[in-house]
């Protein structure tokens, strides 16, 4: 087994968990959400869900919209499903509502940060992409931009979640400024390394995991 292997896992498990808890600094934050969680939120104001089962409904949802884009989900997506509501509600429960100007804005920049870092684990993990990433790379392979693919989805959840009761703020406002230039900056330094290939001898080694 590649040394390679474990080092991913960690990271994967890692990215996820610190994402579900960088959603929970926002929420408590109450300065705004970015586009996908404004939606959250307003489907758990509207179903009175606890926000983290909606936050893995919704990711099911959206898994099962790759199949007819002819996505393949990789173990991160699955494994994304799954873990990310759990760490969300897990912090919110211990995490009490704020109330302090200054607190707020301080959660606010924490979870952005955090959700930065989160995002470059799991990605660098390499295990696939997210549902709501993959549905994005799945709308432009079969023909549409990838830039009007995920401004489309990005608007059209953000509207939906803001008639829904989600909240939409500053904080809005930073994530999605802030987000792209975090992973740029945070992946090549946070991703395991890609194996490399063997060099062209006409002699095959197994590549590691």
């Amino acid at each position: 087994m590649s040394t390679r292997l474990p080092a991913r896992v960690v990271r994967l498990l890692l990215g996820l968990a610190l994402f579900g808890a960088s959603v929970a600094l926002m929420v408590r934050a109450d300065l705004g959400l970015s586009s996908w969680d404004v939606l959250h939120q307003g489907l758990a104001e509207r179903t009175g869900l606890p926000l983290g089962w909606v936050v893995n409904g919704v990711a099911l949802v959206v898994l099962l919209l790759w199949v007819p884009l002819r996505q393949r989900p990789g173990i991160g997506t699955v494994a994304n499903v799954a873990l990310v509501g759990l760490a969300l509600d897990g912090v919110l429960a211990v995490l009490p509502p704020v109330h302090a100007p200054a607190t707020r804005f301080g959660l606010l920049l924490l979870g952005v940060l955090l959700n930065g870092v989160a995002t470059a684990l799991y990605l660098g993990a390499r295990f696939g992409p997210g549902p709501r990433d993959g549905l994005m790379t799945g709308l432009a392979a079969r023909g549409l931009p990838l830039g009007r693919a995920r401004t489309l989805i990005e608007l059209g959840v953000l509207a939906t979640g803001w008639l829904l009761g989600g909240t939409v703020g500053i904080g809005t406002v930073i994530y999605a400024l802030s987000i792209g230039p975090l992973a740029q900056f945070l992946i090549p330094r946070l991703a395991v390394p890609a194996p490399r290939r063997p060099a062209q001898t006409g002699v095959t080694s197994p590549c590691p995991a």
